[in-house]
């Protein structure tokens, strides 16, 4: 009866933890809730101007895709959301926000960022018929040569996180074209 009762009660306190743990864990996973942070605000409305969220494919990468590791990396993805967590948390209330550079922060990123994120998404960059020199570009990242370390940013570097003045959309291709036979 006693083990029956510790269980019940194991239930009523874990289910609730796990719970809340669940719901801030999505919450937080937002752009939106990223963008809360003033010091965030420019860098998310640059992204929502970019081709990660108007492409036409209607595909839409967040925060998430390129920040942190990927969701079934367990371990790594709960220890480096909470980190960086942490980390804006404590700059934006101890004064770090007022010498938040985006330069540097952007800097940095494209320094730490590892082909593997961009690659979550981008899976099949050799197929792309009619571009050649995109093809032999990409094999260079995938099959570099030894001495040599091709990282995409180095080419794809001004896609998102750059101040725009216009919101560029891209339309969506028609599968064929009407000939009107």
């Amino acid at each position: 009866m006693k083990s029956l009762f510790l269980v019940a009660v194991g239930v009523l306190i874990a289910f609730p933890l796990f719970s809340m743990t669940y719901y801030t864990m999505v919450r937080t996973s937002t752009p939106e809730f990223c963008s809360s942070c003033h010091e965030i605000r420019p860098a998310y409305l640059a992204w929502m101007a970019s081709t990660h969220v108007n492409n036409g494919q209607g595909i839409v990468a967040d925060c998430m895709d390129c920040h942190l590791p990927a969701p079934h990396d367990t371990y790594d993805f709960f220890y480096s959301k909470t980190f960086h967590g942490i980390k804006d948390v404590v700059a934006h209330f101890t004064g770090g926000a007022e010498t938040y550079d985006r330069a540097v922060m952007r800097q940095r990123v494209y320094d730490t960022l590892d082909n593997s994120q961009c690659m979550k998404c981008h899976r099949n960059i050799l197929h792309l018929p009619g571009k050649r020199g995109a093809m032999l570009a990409h094999r260079q990242v995938l099959y570099p040569r030894p001495g040599y370390e091709y990282r995409c940013t180095d080419c794809h570097r001004n896609l998102v996180h750059v101040d725009r003045g216009y919101y560029n959309y891209k339309q969506f291709a028609p599968p064929y074209q009407a000939t009107g036979l």
